[in-house]
């Protein structure tokens, strides 16, 4: 007999959280996470996500054996924007087994069906700013930071569900190197013009760096706003993302694009801190913070998380002069990085994968986001 159960107690939390590190102890490519973040994540204290939407947690058990968990949750900024009814599910891990999977998505389903919505979407972790999609491809290799992993027998259990494809996100993987020299001549000729300026992100200055974290806000909200499932970030949502990145970011690899002081383009990198995260095994302590310091400068791949400019400035260069900065930045650094992933783009966003193909980058990943009426 199958039992899906609502998360109520600490405790439930508790198993919330760690039933993937039973379910994946034997497979060398998934990251645990920190588990000291996951329960500030969950916090409705701690996370403001809690603010503007509602989230209900479920755990599975099979003869009082916990086997699977997820989570749904309303997204009132996404309906705002949108104008529909969406509901959205996440942190889906479950064993091998139909009918576990099938009890999952029908109290997450039905929940969602009680607030009335009547599309669910997903997965999503809450929602497309956070971790999102299934991975449909490339199993056996690990997951850059703030990407998605899963077993490969859940493509089966989602399509036995009827969970149909939504969108296809795209992850491009490319070798750290100098850019192509026709690329190169033309972002020197496009600098040259003077219409614009690139700089890095100023971390010195306090204040400074609060100016720039606006900026960076700004664009991303005004950027994004027209993509498919676009959901605007509260200024307290951003904070706590900034405030998670802040001791990982190199400020070298992010870059302002400006015209007058008004920021008008942007591109952020990170080293791919899950390469730390695995060796950490999800703590910090005892012995976590020192795998930490000992692994991360040995840290091989970058992730470009964020590149956009405004539209009114689109077709100016920018993206390409951004584009060849990092590869120049990220070959020459100390700690000789290898590869980048660019991740994540829209299938449906010409002008992004195109700037992928001119810069030798080749989709090898892809992850899909699913609907299901409800």
């Amino acid at each position: 007999m199958i039992e899906v159960l609502k998360v109520k107690t600490k405790s439930d939390l508790n198993k919330f959280i760690k039933f993937p590190f039973e379910l994946y102890k034997n497979d060398p490519c998934w990251v645990p996470p920190l588990i000291s973040d996951q329960k500030i994540f969950f916090d409705p204290k701690k996370n403001p996500y809690f603010k503007h939407s509602e989230v209900q947690l479920f755990l599975a058990y099979k003869a009082d054996k916990l086997v699977g968990r997820i989570s749904a949750q309303t997204n009132k900024n996404h309906n705002n924007v949108h104008k529909d009814k969406v509901g959205f599910f996440g942190f889906f891990e479950c064993i091998d087994d139909q009918q576990v999977a099938d009890a999952l998505f029908d109290a997450a389903r039905n929940w969602l069906k009680e607030k009335d919505l009547n599309i669910m979407r997903g997965p999503a972790s809450f929602s497309v700013n956070d971790e999102c999609g299934l991975l449909m491809d490339n199993f056996a290799l690990s997951p850059v930071v703030m990407m998605t992993y899963n077993p490969q027998y859940y493509l089966k259990i989602f399509d036995n569900y009827g969970l149909e494809k939504a969108m296809d996100l795209l992850a491009y993987n490319a070798k750290v190197k100098p850019p192509p020299p026709r690329l190169k001549k033309l972002a020197n000729k496009i600098e040259k013009r003077g219409q614009f300026t690139v700089r890095n992100l100023k971390t010195k200055n306090k204040k400074r760096l609060r100016k720039d974290i606006e900026k960076i806000f700004s664009i991303y909200e005004e950027a994004w706003s027209n993509n498919w499932g676009y959901v605007p970030m509260s200024a307290e949502e951003f904070d706590l993302l900034v405030d998670s990145l802040l001791p990982i970011i190199l400020p070298e690899m992010i870059f302002i694009a400006e015209i007058e002081d008004e920021a008008v383009g942007l591109l952020v990198t990170i080293p791919d801190y899950n390469f730390v995260l695995k060796k950490m095994k999800g703590r910090m302590l005892p012995l976590g913070w020192l795998k930490f310091l000992l692994n991360k400068n040995r840290i091989p791949r970058l992730r470009v998380v964020i590149m956009g400019v405004l539209d009114e400035f689109k077709g100016r260069g920018i993206d390409v002069v951004m584009y060849c900065k990092i590869h120049e930045v990220a070959g020459k650094y100390k700690n000789k990085f290898k590869e980048a992933e660019f991740s994540w783009i829209l299938e449906s966003n010409s002008m992004m994968n195109k700037i992928a193909h001119t810069l030798e980058a080749e989709v090898y990943k892809t992850y899909r986001m699913f609907d299901i009426k409800i």
